[in-house]
């Protein structure tokens, strides 16, 4: 028996592959970027030390990508409907998969699937629940989304993506948001995909961090996070352990599904969560005035959890894995999920 109703997998429209991944990546230096504002969202990706941006006025038009990342055979994903970027190590014990949009949708989320086998995988978990290798789950690697400016500021040697091109023309409208209103109009296609009622807790499309370890899933509202631009948070594991967590929030960075132009995107900022624990020590963190500050050490530290001054100067923090996404997708894969108070 498959692990998901079947009668709940809708097609999204498009075939197999009608939204094409991207299996021939191409990467430009920095500096020889030209199409992207500073402000514009980007993918970033971090696996041993080699550093990626994957913007995301090209990732929704393609919403996977399939490459190599220090040495790791890895898909990097996107989902417009559901505002989530998730990336997978591609290999399945021996054998390294290639995956592509199969066309259909569960909870709006995308559905991908393998070319070796035609599984189906909720890009949302990275689980295979339809096929050969159904109860499969892919190792999970955090990504956050950032602006342009903000990446390029600490990764001037690092690579970015690079459009599409046949016949020297861009195989798509790079830049330009085919989901115009989605962010603001609650009742625009999020339903369409999705059997049975959504929990009312919070608002459809309120933007949410989802966290979790084990059975406990936590929620955290976007604007509470903007309101303090800093959450420690202590994420319960066990009746006697706890993961130690903090969340930051930057502004700068655009929507890139409100606007029909991307780089002219509502300002919904940046968020990136990361693990408190460094080097045998829990830091406790604080808001400063051009970022964020571990009151432990007086350390000052970026959106991408770098330490850029003070004691632990050149340091990096863990990312945790997370979701930055809307609530229906969070809480209909997580139905038991807990809403973090700020009070």
């Amino acid at each position: 028996m498959p692990l998901v109703n079947v009668n709940e997998i809708f097609s999204g429209g498009p075939p197999p592959d009608g939204i094409p991944p991207i299996d021939e990546p191409k990467y430009l230096k920095v500096a020889d970027v030209d199409f992207l504002s500073d402000t514009e969202p980007v993918i970033s990706l971090t696996i041993n030390n080699d550093t990626r941006a994957f913007p995301v006025q090209i990732m929704t038009w393609h919403e996977i990508v399939n490459t190599t990342m220090g040495g790791v055979p890895v898909t990097v994903t996107y989902c417009p409907l559901c505002n989530s970027s998730v990336a997978y190590d591609r290999r399945i014990g021996d054998i390294v998969y290639d995956f592509g949009t199969s066309g259909s949708l569960y909870n709006s989320s995308l559905v991908m699937y393998d070319r070796q086998s035609g599984t189906l995988w909720t890009h949302f978990d990275g689980r295979a629940v339809v096929g050969d290798l159904e109860g499969t789950k892919l190792k999970f690697f955090p990504v956050a989304i950032v602006s342009f400016g903000q990446w390029k500021e600490q990764n001037p040697n690092g690579q970015v993506l690079d459009k599409v091109f046949l016949g020297g023309r861009p195989i798509r409208n790079y830049g330009q948001n085919p989901y115009v209103g989605y962010l603001e109009d609650p009742d625009l296609l999020s339903r369409t995909f999705i059997e049975g009622e959504i929990d009312n807790r919070l608002p459809i499309k309120e933007l949410v961090i989802g966290v979790r370890s084990g059975d406990f899933a936590l929620a955290i509202r976007r604007e509470d996070i903007k309101k303090t631009s800093v959450i420690n948070v202590n994420l319960a594991i066990g009746s006697d352990n706890t993961e130690k967590l903090v969340a930051f929030h930057q502004g700068g960075t655009n929507s890139a599904i409100d606007s029909g132009d991307i780089s002219r995107g509502k300002d919904i900022g940046s968020v990136a969560v990361y693990s408190r624990n460094l080097n045998g020590r829990t830091l406790e963190f604080e808001k400063t005035l051009n970022g964020f500050r571990d009151t432990t050490t007086g350390s000052t530290w970026n959106i991408l959890g770098q330490a850029i001054g003070g004691e632990l100067a050149g340091s990096q923090l863990q990312p945790y894995k997370y979701l930055d996404t809307f609530w229906f997708a969070w809480v209909r894969f997580n139905p038991k999920t807990t809403i973090y108070s700020l009070n």
